[in-house]
């Protein structure tokens, strides 16, 4: 077990403190994180289109953890699991890291990749958390990179990539991927501060969400009565699970959102 404690805040609330724990088979992380700050919520973004989209790839998917290569220091890694094949797409997991974190912070989520089946590609962002800003942000170029990266490399299936995140990274997951439905088929917030959607609105992606009651760094006020109102008011597909708990991801959450988007019953 490690844990991280962040100090100063771009938007004005304390680095997030994360603990990652293996939790048997699959290994879902939980995490957790504290401050005593709130958000404010930022302006909408000029540009938020991916352009990259899966397909044949053309060179060979590296096994198990490796670098993405793209950028140093802040770079991201993806995970290709033993059982990948590319006679058979996988689905695909994209994860964001809270503010002041790294990809480093999805390490736990490995065991889940390998033991489930899909992909894991987890980015870095280009400053200490996910940019939002009136032009093009550098972070929607890099993510956009990532994914090319992992599409060249891995046959995607393209009814099932996701892109879920943590904290600052869940509402850069809920705010970007709306603009994005024509390639996210699944989008996963957890514990999000805000839903700062911008134009274009692109397809309709599902939506998982969840927020523990007792959160003292962003409140699950806004989650239940905001961010979830505001999908279920646009006839996204939502899927709320309130918890005990503060701001983190307990195992049983982190499971059910997986068996979500991997279509477990």
């Amino acid at each position: 077990m490690s844990n991280r404690l962040y100090d100063g805040e771009r938007r004005g609330w304390s680095r997030r403190e994360f603990v990652w724990t293996g939790l048997g088979a699959i290994a879902a992380p939980v995490f957790v994180g504290c401050s005593n700050a709130s958000p404010t919520e930022p302006g909408p973004v000029a540009s938020r289109r991916f352009t990259s989209r899966p397909g044949i790839p053309t060179l060979a998917a590296p096994p198990g953890r490796s670098a993405l290569g793209l950028a140093d220091p802040r770079d991201g890694f993806m995970y290709v699991p033993s059982g990948y094949s590319p006679d058979n797409p996988a689905p695909l997991f994209v994860a964001l890291h809270g503010a002041g974190g790294s990809s480093d912070d999805w390490s736990g989520y490995i065991t889940a990749a390998e033991a489930r089946g899909f992909v894991l590609l987890a980015p870095d962002s280009r400053t200490i958390s996910w940019a939002q800003a009136e032009s093009i942000s550098p972070d929607v170029e890099f993510i956009d990179a990532a994914l090319q990266h992992t599409f060249d490399r891995c046959r995607i299936d393209p009814a099932q990539i996701a892109m879920g995140g943590f904290s600052d990274g869940s509402s850069y997951a809920l705010s970007l991927g709306v603009s994005n439905g024509d390639l996210l088929s699944h989008l996963i917030g957890y514990s999000p501060g805000f839903h700062a959607p911008s134009d274009p609105i692109v397809g309709k992606p599902r939506v998982f969400i969840s927020h523990g009651t007792q959160d003292t760094i962003l409140p699950v006020s806004n989650t239940r009565d905001v961010i979830v109102p505001r999908f279920q008011n646009a006839d996204y597909d939502v899927t709320y699970e309130e918890f005990a708990g503060g701001h983190e991801v307990p195992a049983e959450i982190s499971e059910a959102a997986l068996d979500w988007f991997l279509g477990v019953v």
